[in-house]
């Protein structure tokens, strides 16, 4: 082969990756952050998990980017298994828009397109006015590498040896999965694998019988991103991205014995080999998603038998994905779901500390001890987490979140000091046999059953960013303190009367004082929500 026909051959391969890459970048930043909020928005419908899945893989032109935003979505506790795996699905038939719009043959206006984008992209002032033209731009690139790979590839057919290969691949489909996977995983990308095919098309060098392996391996190889993407995250991430493979794999092994019939009715739908070629690629996905949507539940089943979860209670973050930081409305849902687990953390070391206190027995000690530790460990790591959303482009809303968040963490980890108090107490009453009037220990568990309704008002309050429970919280708060100060004044009264032990005098009023402390923490909370959901609120409305 001339070697200016292998230049022109390798470097219209290179720019026809690059150009899908380049466009795929520009509308990722073009769209991205809106379509990540879309995605995370997702709700229990299949269908309607299908259709998000496919119109934002079909906008920011990667399946791999849906996917891997899905692992980080099930990973931080965004979404669940069956909805991520309704994404992917959908993802699956977003992608085939590429192929669609590459089978156009534009290639006599990429010199256009490349002029249109270049000026968007280095002469306009706004930011996503830049990253559209460099999705056009990209779209342009992706037209000129197209045209000077079918012109090279004109010159192979003349060679009996790649006529050979390619016969060799129509008569042997499953040595043209291999192929198809082995491409996708090297370029790591479906819809650049697509491209080169239709190229290969467009001179006759491919036939279908062909291309249907190959386009059937793409699928598979474009799993691994997500695959690998998965690897550092969380059992239900590494769920998400397995459902992607088998997907894949079963759709794959059935679309070989649905082969035939492709053959027969995808040559129906045109007349242009390149345009069957992306038929095809889309009728294969759409086909796979009709066959397996009823067996979502299933998949869900098969793979949490497969990888079952750890039994033990994680220590560290369970909620809080790196990979979602680049979109900080979403990283803040992570956080709070983090808080969340944190706030149920601090309420049953406040239950576990106080039912010993009231039966008598010093059996949760240890446990108690353990969660502070881990209480401790999520303060830092939210914190950290909080700390790098900073370093991203914040908007308003967002600015005003973070340092209340923040204020949140910490208040949680006092709570947390608070109820280990709570646990020294119970040791003391206990091991110095110390006696308690019934009249002590009936206030002491009103004061006990108010913290913890008012921790549940928190807990709805980050769940929901309800106003409401906030100021419920600030209510019962007051109600804490009044008790306080008229319990207080009572048992001094009652030692006064020689009515209490003076030792269990000091127990009382410390574990009262406790409580209100613990109050105040809480109080600080729904301050904080309050003021970053609606600045204006006043305290007792």
């Amino acid at each position: 082969m001339p070697d200016s026909l292998l230049f022109s051959l390798v470097g219209g391969l290179g720019l026809l990756i690059y150009g899908i890459h380049l466009m795929g970048v520009g509308l990722q930043k073009y769209a991205g952050d809106r379509m990540r909020e879309i995605l995370s928005k997702v709700i229990s419908n299949r269908f309607k998990g299908i259709l998000v899945g496919a119109g934002v893989t079909g906008i920011i032109q990667s399946s791999s980017a849906t996917s891997v935003m899905a692992v980080g979505f099930v990973s931080a506790g965004l979404m669940t298994l069956a909805q991520a795996i309704a994404v992917i699905f959908g993802a699956n038939i977003g992608t085939t828009i590429t192929g669609q719009l590459i089978a156009f043959k534009l290639t006599k206006y990429a010199l256009p397109i490349i002029a249109i984008g270049a000026g968007m992209f280095f002469f306009a002032k706004a930011d996503k006015k830049r990253d559209l033209g460099e999705a056009i731009l990209g779209f342009g690139i992706l037209f000129l590498g197209l045209n000077l790979m079918t012109g090279s590839t004109k010159f192979l057919a003349n060679y009996p040896f790649v006529q050979e290969a390619f016969i060799t691949f129509s008569h042997n489909p499953f040595l043209g999965v291999l192929v198809g996977f082995a491409m996708t995983l090297l370029i790591q990308s479906s819809s650049a694998t697509i491209g080169i095919l239709i190229a290969l098309a467009s001179t006759g060098l491919v036939d279908l019988s062909a291309a249907i392996p190959i386009i059937m391996g793409d699928n598979i190889g474009t799993c691994t991103t997500a695959l690998l993407a998965s690897i550092t995250s969380n059992i239900h991430a590494k769920r998400t991205a397995m459902s992607h493979l088998m997907f894949n794999v079963f759709g794959t092994i059935i679309g070989l014995i649905m082969m035939p019939l492709y053959l027969i009715y995808i040559p129906l739908t045109s007349s242009d080999l390149a345009r069957q070629v992306a038929n095809t690629h889309t009728a294969f996905n759409i086909l796979n998603v009709i066959i397996f949507l009823p067996a979502i539940p299933l998949f869900v089943k098969v793979l949490e038998k497969l990888m079952p979860a750890k039994t033990h209670e994680q220590r560290g973050p369970v909620h809080l994905e790196r990979k979602l930081l680049k979109t900080p409305s979403i990283a803040i849902k992570s956080a709070t779901l983090e808080m969340l687990r944190m706030t149920g953390i601090v309420k049953e070391m406040i239950k576990l500390a106080m039912t010993d206190f009231f039966e008598g027995k010093i059996t949760s000690k240890d446990k108690v001890l353990e969660m502070e530790d881990t209480v401790d460990e999520l303060q830092n790591e939210i914190s950290d987490y909080l700390i790098s959303m900073t370093q991203q482009e914040l908007d308003r809303k967002d600015s005003t979140r973070l340092p209340a968040l923040l204020h949140i963490v910490n208040d949680l980890e006092r709570i947390g000091d608070h109820a280990e108090n709570l646990v020294e107490l119970t040791e003391r009453k206990i091991n110095r046999d110390l006696p308690f009037s019934k009249h002590a220990m009936k206030e002491m568990r009103i004061m006990y059953d108010l913290v913890m309704a008012m921790i549940k008002d928190i807990e709805q309050t980050l769940r929901t960013d309800s106003l409401i429970a906030a100021k419920r919280a600030h209510r019962k708060e007051d109600l804490i303190n009044e008790l306080q100060r008229k319990y207080k004044n009572a048992h001094i009264v009652r030692l006064e009367k020689g009515k209490c032990n003076i030792r269990s005098g000091v127990v009382f009023i410390d574990l009262i004082k406790n409580f209100e402390k613990i109050g105040d923490h809480l109080t600080n909370i729904a301050d904080a929500k309050l003021g970053s959901l609606a600045p204006n609120n006043v305290r007792n409305p």
